[in-house]
């Protein structure tokens, strides 16, 4: 995908989170960036893979109703 297709958008983090995604795209030669789109790609094609409705939650349940 190019670069001028891509979302951008700003993304709180806990310090102790950003450490362990660090380390780990370090390891695995990404930058944070790629490691965290990494990391959702593979979520979302386990989420397809499960046959899971889109609108639950990552542990299974559904979402509270909108007000």
């Amino acid at each position: 995908m190019p670069m001028s297709r891509r979302k951008a958008f700003l993304l709180r983090v806990d310090p102790e989170l950003w450490a362990e995604l660090e380390a780990w795209a370090a390891a695995e030669l990404r930058s944070v960036n790629g490691q965290i789109e990494y990391l959702l790609r593979e979520a979302v094609k386990r989420h397809k893979q499960s046959g899971s409705p889109t609108s639950s939650s990552p542990d299974g349940t559904a979402p509270p109703p909108a007000h």
